[in-house]
């Protein structure tokens, strides 16, 4: 077994369970392959005595061929992100959760030497999770990697401003919404910035969109559920004649002339769950359900 290792160093990385974690590669002769601005990341954080010697990496996704995983070190801004550098390369992602939330990821830290005797012994399931892609025109808001796992957002550029986003369901005129923008979240995203603006939870196997209103002028504007095969289009209005466009983690200024449409992408992205591993029990815990901490 082969793997890869992409990863961001947080507040919460534990080196020791690093440092054991790449003995136990060792020992187990399993070949891997390290992101190479992590590499750097844990020389500068770690003693690079602790660490293996002649590390081999990779810096480019067409070099992942070979690997069987691929293990996110991180929390969700860390999956995203990996995400957006494997784009088409269909390699099942395992989240390894070293920051906070952990909405994405399958494991804790902790678990990560069992985990991986787990998929070594082909103990898992996959869990697919569907993307969105944006087209634009003019085009290349977000250059050659135009796809997100999380949700589309059209914000107002200036905070003394607010704007208005037409929007039309495959063709169809659906509303113009006045306020701070609009978010198109698909079932991963709405447990994120959708949630947060008084969207629902959708399930990941559900096909299905979200469209959220942010901080809307209007108390009868209320979130909206599509199915994820429409094409969702907008034209924006603002005072200053931009808007911000997020997409995951990636944000662009651009000018209120831009035509812009979101759909489902024609691939998705394959996240390993371990066989114990479920997601309701993810969602309750990271959302905290039934704990009272009013002591």
């Amino acid at each position: 077994m082969k793997i890869a290792i992409f990863g961001r160093f947080t507040d919460n990385t534990d080196p020791q369970i690093l440092i054991q974690f790449f003995s136990f590669l060792k020992t187990k002769n399993i070949d891997f392959l390290l992101y190479e601005k992590y590499m750097h990341q844990l020389h500068e954080k770690l003693n690079p005595e602790l660490l293996p010697k002649d590390m081999p990496i990779f810096s480019k996704r067409e070099e992942l061929s070979h690997c069987r995983f691929v293990y996110c070190f991180g929390g969700d801004g860390t999956v995203l992100e990996a995400v957006k550098f494997m784009g088409n390369v269909r390699k099942p992602i395992l989240g390894v959760n070293f920051g906070r939330l952990g909405y994405l990821t399958s494991i804790s830290q902790r678990e990560l030497i069992p985990a991986t005797e787990e998929l070594a012994r082909d103990m898992y399931r996959f869990d697919e999770r569907s993307l969105i892609t944006v087209v634009s025109d003019p085009p290349g808001i977000f250059g050659a990697k135009p796809y997100g796992i999380n949700d589309l957002t059209i914000h107002k550029s200036k905070t003394n401003e607010m704007i208005t986003v037409h929007t039309y369901l495959n063709g169809e005129f659906l509303n113009s919404y006045w306020g701070d923008g609009l978010i198109v979240a698909t079932p991963t995203g709405s447990t994120a910035y959708s949630l947060s603006c008084g969207g629902p939870i959708i399930f990941p196997s559900s096909a299905a969109l979200v469209i959220t209103p942010i901080a809307s002028h209007s108390l009868t504007v209320r979130p909206v559920v599509i199915p994820d095969d429409w094409v969702v289009s907008f034209e924006i209005e603002s005072r200053s004649g931009e808007a911000m466009i997020a997409l995951d983690t990636r944000t662009e200024l651009v000018s209120t002339n831009t035509s812009i449409a979101v759909k489902k992408a024609t691939f998705q992205v394959t996240l390993l769950r371990m066989s114990t591993t479920k997601y309701v029990d993810n969602l309750r815990r990271s959302l905290m359900w039934g704990s009272d901490n009013r002591n």
